[in-house]
């Protein structure tokens, strides 16, 4: 079976899956971590980024070509940039440090620049000679405070002559990915306000790649970069973003499977930046439960985990999901009510939350920004709101006016606390 072409006899494979169920959800006390301690462990303070295979405004950036591989600890890979505009060409070095990430796509490692001492993330990829990156492209509009910045960018050379695209990007030593495995090895929760702080800053970048009309389409705790002394994050990897546009076909097979929406596993091509909220709500819930919520063994398997949740998608919400699709034999699996599905000490707010993101109609998903004023977040327009250890949060209403785009006056005023509204009037928006 074709992944995202799941076709016909879909019904039927399903309801043998589910059939070896126990839909009572007995797995739900295996979720439960202990109780959250709302402090930051010390050991985090001393984590590192591993070589873990198993992890996997617009800027005249113009890339020079440069020799060799340049990954090995100590390689020196040196390049020019400016020379554009009357501008003086400058030589910047970089020395490989260490890989930090691997992939189908290459490999990223840490460099240092030994002009500024700045320690770099660079993202190493395959280059196809015929066609333009679209990462690249991307990634030249892409200004936000919870968005990896792209610094720079070169094209290296191997011995055999293959042609590799070198992204620069600013460095940030943890992922939202590692931080919850930490918590899952001490048997703890991760503290509400660790919670609250990624899930706000991750909705922030969406809905501004949002307001430009780039869908991430693989939105998941890897991909989302965080400091763990501030607590900022930062959305990364746009490897698999695109531009959508109304009435062009997107590929179905694309998105990591436990964060995939269930429009992509019904084979659907014409969807939207639905697919993302889908995906933040996956990852949501991962971080209250302290594991996947939907750990799907397979494309077919994914949908089961979904439905075992869900319940069965009605008629009308499978076309939702994908006008074409024309099976609907599936077994009848009533939903399980979320209040069981998490802890009973979890709050209301949270769980409501993660309601509103997991849908099957798309269009009935929370938007980026009306999740972002959702009453779950309210403790972070507190003027007073400090970390567990005493610092303050990272700045969290420095709005881009693409990401308040289309936003109406009533989601502006929930949206900015009083504390706050000062810099979006100079930002010319009426509050």
């Amino acid at each position: 079976m074709a992944f995202g072409n799941v076709g016909p006899g879909l019904g039927s494979i399903v309801e043998a899956k589910l059939a070896d169920c126990t839909i009572a959800r007995s797995d739900t006390g295996r979720r439960r971590r202990g109780f959250v301690h709302d402090q930051l462990p010390k050991e985090m303070k001393e984590m590192k980024i591993r070589d873990d295979k198993a992890e996997s405004g617009d800027k005249e950036i113009a890339p020079s070509v440069v020799q060799g591989n340049g990954t090995e600890a100590g390689h020196i890979i040196s390049t020019t940039i400016g020379g554009r505009d009357g501008q003086p060409k400058q030589t910047i070095s970089y020395m490989a440090e260490r890989v930090v990430g691997t992939g189908s796509f290459g490999i990223v490692f840490q460099a240092k620049c030994l002009e500024t001492g700045e320690t770099v993330a660079i993202k190493k990829v395959l280059q196809d000679k015929r066609y333009k990156n679209r990462e690249l492209q991307i990634m030249r509009f892409l200004d936000h405070p919870n968005v990896i910045s792209l610094k720079h960018c070169f094209f290296s050379t191997t011995d055999n002559d293959q042609l590799y695209l070198n992204l620069v990007l600013e460095y940030v030593p943890e992922t939202v990915y590692r931080v919850g495995k930490h918590y899952s090895r001490v048997n703890q929760r991760m503290p509400l306000i660790y919670t609250k702080l990624y899930t706000y800053q991750i909705c922030r970048s969406l809905a501004y790649i949002h307001g430009l009309g780039i869908s991430h389409r693989d939105i998941k705790p890897q991909n989302l970069l965080v400091n763990p002394h501030t607590h900022q994050v930062k959305l990364c990897d746009f490897g698999s973003a695109k531009i959508l546009v109304k009435g062009e076909p997107n590929i179905s097979y694309i998105c990591s499977r436990y964060y995939r929406a269930p429009e992509l596993i019904f084979g659907a091509t014409e969807y939207t930046t639905a697919i993302d909220m889908w995906s933040a709500g996956c990852v949501l819930a991962e971080l209250l439960l302290g594991q996947p919520l939907f750990p799907g063994e397979s494309s077919v398997d994914q949908l089961v985990e979904i439905i075992k949740v869900l319940g069965t998608p009605t008629r009308e919400e499978i076309k939702c999901m994908n006008p074409n699709y024309t099976e609907f034999k599936f077994p009848h699996i009533k939903a399980h009510p979320w209040h069981k599905v998490f802890h009973k000490r979890m709050p209301l707010e949270a769980v409501d939350l993660v309601s509103r993101l997991l849908q099957y109609s798309p269009n009935l998903r929370c938007t980026a920004l009306e999740a972002c004023v959702h009453p779950f977040f309210d403790e972070l327009r507190d003027p007073n709101i400090r970390l567990p250890n005493g610092r303050p949060v990272p700045a969290l209403f420095d709005f881009k006016p693409e990401e308040l785009r289309g936003a109406t006056p009533e989601l502006l005023q929930k949206l900015v606390p009083e504390h706050a509204k000062r810099h979006c009037i100079q930002l010319g928006l009426s509050l």
